[in-house]
């Protein structure tokens, strides 16, 4: 028997960084969405101690975290702490997404955990407990818990319904370099920024980049000054047909391309191949609604 979840690709539409706590934390104010790009999770059962493997094209890059201090095994024992039968059987982590990139991986991967193992063993965990244990294991897991728009503050714990969103496509495209999250915040020398202030609702999704346009991902500027590649990332993704914004996702280094579609998307990521001889990761697909967050 097996039980699967889908951790989906987290994407900042923008991201201000608002102002830093006593305690070095800093505040965010951003508008969160997922795509149809997703790792996967697979538990199967047996009486064997709790294991992780993990497959996929970027597993390879996960193998010397495949214990202990593995988000997925530590969200699955804070999930069953206490609890009187330890939890058995084997994880399968389907790595698909690349790794230290901007777009949740990890933090997603840890959501789908807590999914995962409250289905697996009918907990019933109400939605704030898991949300307090998710807290636990980083910034980005609440919203990642969640998986859909959201309006994400303070560290990460303050969540609220994102806008209505016209339906849309989306361009996702990494360079292979990973960066720091702390480093860029160290490199970031602008002033703090203002919450944004958005519409209760898009009609088209021109009229959404024309709003966040006037936005930023207050980490782009150092994430580009440290790792010149998403620069030239950002450069050929709006020099494609129809890109209606380009920006980076979270600290990168993946960035993305807002379109009309999901189909002018993916026309953009055939071009962009075409162009681009190297071995960038590209997917394209829709953003998903707040009502389906099935695989696109």
């Amino acid at each position: 028997m097996s039980l699967t979840e889908t951790a989906h690709a987290k994407i900042n539409l923008y991201l201000h960084v608002t102002g830093k706590r006593p305690d070095g934390y800093h505040l965010l104010d951003s508008l969160v969405v997922f795509a149809g790009a997703a790792d996967r999770l697979t538990h199967e059962a047996s009486e064997a101690p709790l294991s992780l493997e993990l497959t996929g094209p970027f597993g390879q890059k996960l193998a010397s975290e495949a214990s202990d201090d593995n988000l997925v095994i530590r969200a699955a024992r804070l999930l069953t702490q206490g609890m009187d039968t330890p939890l058995t059987g084997r994880l399968i982590l389907e790595k698909n997404l690349p790794v230290a990139s901007g777009i949740g991986g990890g933090s997603a991967d840890a959501a789908a955990t807590l999914r995962l193992v409250d289905r697996l063993l009918a907990l019933g965990t109400p939605e704030a407990r898991l949300l307090a244990i998710a807290e636990q294991l980083g910034a980005d897991v609440p919203v990642c818990l969640l998986q859909k728009p959201t309006l994400m503050r303070g560290i990460g714990e303050q969540l609220d319904p994102a806008p209505a969103l016209p339906p849309c496509g989306i361009l996702l495209v990494n360079c292979g370099e990973a960066v720091s999250t702390p480093a860029i915040f160290k490199a970031r020398n602008a002033a703090f920024s203002e919450d944004a202030i958005l519409p209760a609702a898009w009609p088209t999704a021109a009229a959404m980049t024309d709003d966040l346009q006037r936005l930023s991902n207050d980490l782009e500027p150092p994430a580009c000054t440290l790792c010149p590649s998403i620069s030239i990332v950002l450069d050929a993704i709006g020099a494609l047909p129809g890109c209606l914004l380009n920006r980076m996702s979270g600290s990168g280094a993946t960035c993305f391309g807002l379109f009309d579609t999901a189909e002018d998307a993916e026309a953009a990521a055939r071009r962009l191949r075409q162009e681009q001889q190297n071995d960038w990761w590209v997917w394209a697909g829709a953003v998903l609604p707040a009502s389906d967050q099935s695989p696109a």
